[in-house]
């Protein structure tokens, strides 16, 4: 049976006793109800993987003593999808959700001209990301930017492959042909529910992306994010 996995954001890897936070220790012991000696995984969502037993089980301050330490190497490809904030704050967090889960490195939220959302609680969506990173047992939490304008975004993209993904008719080919499994880095855009306006998608294409579609039907952002996202990291 897997252990349960715990996320403790500042952890000394030489440190042989970690003493968990607030609200870690709380759902230890008041919700999981785990006891002396058992054991757990903590990590610091930068690669770190402690395995660990609890030695004190106080709900407001449980300790736990380190067993085995190991790093866990990250994914040979760094994958980054720039996402257009939604008027729903429930359907971005589903997207957030889901990104982790499938290992995305970076995401980064997109202002359009079209985003109908401005408003960014960069701390309740951290939290998303955590909470993903540990139901699937990962131990590299997705780097989470600041909202940022699209034209900015496509003027200081560095990646090796960079794709955008629009609605208007015109010449695109399919993500899952174009993934080059050789290069280190990519990155797609993917825009509101109105779509990039004419003008982003241009700049786009002058700065080097690609146009790309992720299939037959018209796609709601979110879920084309996570399409875009299996597209990239099953490769």
């Amino acid at each position: 049976m897997a252990l349960p996995f715990f996320y403790q954001e500042a952890i000394d890897p030489d440190q042989t006793i970690v003493d968990l936070d607030g609200d870690t220790s709380r759902h230890v012991i008041s919700v999981l109800r785990m006891k002396l000696g058992d054991p757990v995984h903590l990590t610091d969502g930068k690669g770190l993987l402690l395995t660990a037993e609890i030695m004190e089980e106080y709900k407001k301050k449980c300790s736990v003593r380190v067993t085995a330490s190991r790093f866990i190497d990250p994914r040979p490809r760094k994958v980054t999808i720039a996402v257009s904030l939604l008027k729903n704050n429930h359907r971005f967090e589903w997207f957030l959700e889901k990104a982790t889960e499938l290992g995305v490195a970076e995401i980064i939220p997109l202002l359009s001209e079209r985003t109908e959302r401005q408003h960014f609680r960069a701390d309740r969506m951290k939290n998303m990301l955590v909470s993903a990173m540990l139901q699937s047992q990962q131990s590299w939490l997705p780097v989470l930017h600041e909202p940022v304008a699209v034209e900015t975004l496509i003027r200081q993209s560095s990646q090796q492959q960079k794709f955008i993904a629009h609605c208007i008719d015109d010449e695109k080919k399919n993500l899952g042909d174009l993934v080059d499994t050789s290069l280190a880095s990519q990155v797609i855009l993917i825009g509101p529910e109105g779509d990039f306006t004419a003008a982003e998608i241009d700049l786009a294409l002058l700065q080097g992306f690609v146009p790309v579609t992720l299939g037959d039907t018209r796609l709601r952002t979110e879920t084309a994010g996570v399409v875009a996202a299996t597209l990239l990291m099953v490769k």
